[in-house]
């Protein structure tokens, strides 16, 4: 691997364990503020909002200069939502703040996958989506147990004794002093940024109109649907991550019901989840090559089948090992699926651009079964129905994407296009 790559990690790990922290550490902050159950969800939302309003613009800043300098600027627009939020004395302002964090992961995003198109060749894009994705899935496991720790009783107790000699820090609660340390890390994140390679692609954008960028990202919208194996990848990916961001929450609440878990616990379950990804991501960067990156969908149908078993749990240990199962099942399939993407995107558009398009959709994916989800919630619909109804949701969508698959298949041979060319 280029020495820049690890840079990239570094700076990628430090900047994925605040986002995952902050996440737990809002979701705090709006029980302390009495905010009603539906509201947490939302968290989730307003982050990744600005992912699909802006999707037509961040492909292109992403593209406009060196990616390291867009990574920077994305954690210094990070940092200032993060501030925010220690300011939040009410339930919509906490949201506001948490939205401007998402509005810097958004920039972040097509630069964070988009320099590796740039930096590697082809044949290196799995094994450095594995690492990427291991490391990533790394910092959530140890961002949401940190998130669970920094609120934990006995933690928050000994963070709040602490003081700076002759400095009246003016931190009066647990979750303010949480969001300091998760600042640090952000801060952190942004000087590893600076160290980034330029790649040296040439990053003059010709029309910076926003109409004509509209206009260009929704032919690159259409350029990667239409594309026969650009419509399978983007379409388990959108599943996936909009799956994945309810599961997130529905792991919350079912540790609450099934195991009577308060937050620092459930947050670690996530955790445990976050795990089992980085394995299943490792494993497949090491076996999976591009070529075969389309044979492991099935794997998708497995895992909702293990999610719905969760509703049969009530120990914790048989809990831990189904949820490892659930992330290790879920990251093997993912990684294989999110590289062939990211080959697709860059030969059909460009790496920025295509990580937009991905970013919309995946998004748009999150906020429709976020919104779902939440309002199920409202509705008091008991967390094991609301299960078993995401199981079933999922596996007939994974199942119609494969016979959607079989039938391009048949059409057009899969290996033909993952080894085409650039076109002009």
């Amino acid at each position: 691997m280029e020495r820049g790559f690890y840079t990239i990690m570094a700076a990628q790990f430090f900047s994925s364990l605040a986002d995952n922290a902050l996440l737990v550490v809002a979701i705090a902050l709006l029980i302390d503020l009495n905010a009603p159950a539906y509201l947490t969800p939302m968290l989730k939302f307003v982050f990744v909002l600005f992912y699909v309003i802006l999707a037509p613009f961040v492909g292109a800043f992403a593209d406009s200069m060196a990616k390291g300098r867009v990574m920077f600027v994305s954690n210094t627009i990070k940092i200032a939502g993060c501030s925010l939020l220690f300011f939040a004395m009410h339930q919509y302002f906490a949201l506001a703040a948490y939205a401007i964090v998402g509005l810097g992961a958004a920039a972040y995003s097509p630069a964070k996958y988009g320099i590796l198109t740039e930096l590697l060749p082809p044949e290196q894009l799995v094994t450095a989506n594995g690492w990427i994705e291991g490391l990533t899935v790394a910092s959530i496991v140890l961002g949401t147990v940190l998130g669970g720790v920094l609120i934990t009783p006995s933690v928050a107790t000994l963070m709040l004794s602490f003081d700076f000699p002759l400095i009246n820090t003016g931190i009066d609660s647990a979750v303010e002093a949480s969001i300091i340390i998760i600042g640090v890390s952000y801060a952190i994140a942004a000087i590893f940024n600076l160290f980034i390679p330029d790649t040296g692609v040439d990053h003059r954008i010709l029309k910076f109109n926003p109409v004509f960028l509209v206009h260009e990202f929704s032919h690159c919208v259409k350029l990667l649907w239409a594309d026969k194996l650009g419509q399978i990848s983007l379409a388990v990916t959108t599943l996936f991550w909009g799956a994945g961001a309810t599961l997130q929450f529905i792991v919350l609440k079912w540790a609450e019901a099934a195991l009577d878990f308060p937050l620092n616990q459930a947050a670690q379950l996530q955790g445990v989840v976050a795990l089992g990804i980085a394995i299943g991501a490792v494993l497949a960067a090491k076996i999976v090559s591009l070529r075969q990156s389309v044979k492991v969908i099935p794997l998708g149908m497995l895992m909702v089948i293990v999610v719905m078993i969760m509703t049969l749990v009530s120990s914790l240990w048989i809990a831990i090992a189904l949820l490892i199962l659930i992330g290790g099942l879920a990251g093997f399939f993912v990684v294989p699926m999110n590289a062939l993407l990211q080959h697709r995107g860059h030969i059909l558009m460009g790496a920025g651009h295509s990580i937009a398009v991905q970013n919309f959709n995946e998004n748009l994916s999150i906020l429709a079964m976020l919104l779902l989800y939440a309002l199920l919630i409202w509705l008091d619909v008991h967390i094991y129905v609301v299960i078993i109804l995401f199981g079933l949701f999922v596996s007939i969508s994974m199942t119609i994407i494969r016979k959607w698959h079989l039938t391009n298949q048949s059409k057009e041979d899969s290996l033909h296009l993952i080894g085409m060319r650039k076109i002009h």
